[in-house]
């Protein structure tokens, strides 16, 4: 018979192993000052867990807490959430980054309100139905607020599992993340499911860190594999990142009568549903992006200023634009047009009220018309 490229199958986790695990993690977890009080740790609801697992995707916890209070307190249930405008959702949630997920969070609470009356699936079966919740959040709202016996895996998970068990495949894809799914849902005890899944995450965020893991801190060292090894801190191996995608663009800062300052509003895409200063692709000649601007609006322009250049960069993206002022002859009127879709002329000071990027309060800034930009730290909840 010719030769199977297929990987062998990985032994099964012994109940004893299992067991020993959960047993060392849940003690540590309950010990006093290990566990951060959180506060999404403070309730079982399931709307208040979901909103949590959604803001804390690819951001900082020390950056999500403000966010969280504030978004709970404007809308502090799910049917208050899918009844509210979409430029009150996005104004709460301007300045944390990574818009489409507040997007399909408020389509997400109009889904459960309209097709479920506002209650949330108790399984995590029923709740990868909901828009944006993929199978890690189902696991963590699952098994969090219901008590399911099911797993989940994100960043900590999969390092402290990869250094555990020394998978040594690419835990982001493929056999390797496979595996450590495997892994977690063996692990994962028939009670106390949410609290063994919470300590898992707190294990990876606060001792089993990316870089120097606390080995002599971790109630689970005398079976970690990869520490037997040695090989415990170049797990997990992952794919090299990518260079960020260079895109460079010109803005336009204009105002019309009493300094209201004019502010168009993407449909979709990269920052769907905020609000910006309009801008063009760059060009080696900014006469053709004022050409394109009047085209844009309708309107001519006067006093045309270089303001200066800013820099943006997203998680795969660099943006580069350069910043022009001017003032317009008239007040422009709403065209149809593929980039945007309604268009608004505001003071500065009712800027708060609708949802906008921070590369677009970078651009305000740069042109005089905001005070600067505070820098808003992403990259993951164990950092």
């Amino acid at each position: 018979m010719p030769a199977s490229n297929a990987r062998p199958t990985e032994p099964a986790i012994s109940t004893t192993l299992a067991e020993t695990l959960q047993s060392k993690l849940l003690a540590w977890f309950a010990s006093p000052g290990v566990r951060r009080d959180l506060p999404w740790r403070r309730t079982k609801d399931p709307y208040a867990v979901w909103l949590s697992e959604i803001m804390l995707q690819q951001t900082r916890v020390d950056t999500v807490i403000p966010y969280y209070e504030r978004f709970l307190g404007a809308f502090p249930t799910v049917d208050a959430l899918a009844e509210a405008p979409s430029d009150q959702v996005m104004s709460l949630w301007s300045g944390l980054g990574y818009y489409r997920r507040a997007r399909m969070l408020h389509e997400a609470a109009q889904q459960i309100a309209r097709t479920r009356g506002g209650v949330f699936p108790g399984t995590a079966a029923g709740l990868v139905a909901i828009r944006g919740v993929g199978r890690y959040t189902a696991g963590a709202v699952a098994s969090i607020a219901f008590g399911e016996r099911t797993p989940l895996v994100d960043g900590n998970v999969a390092r402290v599992l990869a250094r555990l068990f020394a998978v040594e495949d690419d835990v982001q894809r493929g056999p390797g993340l496979a595996r450590v799914w495997e892994i977690a849902d063996e692990l994962v005890p028939a009670r106390r499911a949410g609290d063994w899944n919470e300590a898992l995450m707190e294990l990876g965020a606060t001792t089993c860190t990316p870089r120097a893991p606390r080995c002599d801190a971790c109630p689970l060292r005398s079976s970690c594999v990869g520490r037997a090894r040695g090989i415990e801190a170049s797990l997990p191996r992952l794919r090299a990142k990518m260079k960020p995608l260079v895109e460079c663009r010109v803005a336009l800062v204009a105002t019309v009568r009493r300094n209201h300052v004019l502010l168009r509003r993407r449909p979709d895409g990269l920052f769907g549903g905020l609000w910006e200063p309009p801008t063009v692709p760059a060009t080696a000649d900014d006469d053709d992006a004022i050409e394109a601007f009047i085209a844009l609006l309708g309107v001519s322009l006067e006093r045309v200023r270089f303001a200066g250049a800013i820099t943006h960069t997203l998680s795969h993206r660099r943006l580069e634009a350069r910043v022009l002022t001017a003032t317009l002859s008239r007040s422009p009127t709403l065209a149809e047009h593929e980039t945007y879709d309604a268009l608004a002329l505001l003071p500065p000071a009712g800027f708060d009220d609708l949802g906008m990027s921070t590369f677009a309060r970078k651009v305000l800034t740069r042109a005089g018309t905001l005070a600067p930009v505070p820098v808003v730290p992403s990259r993951g909840k164990s950092l």
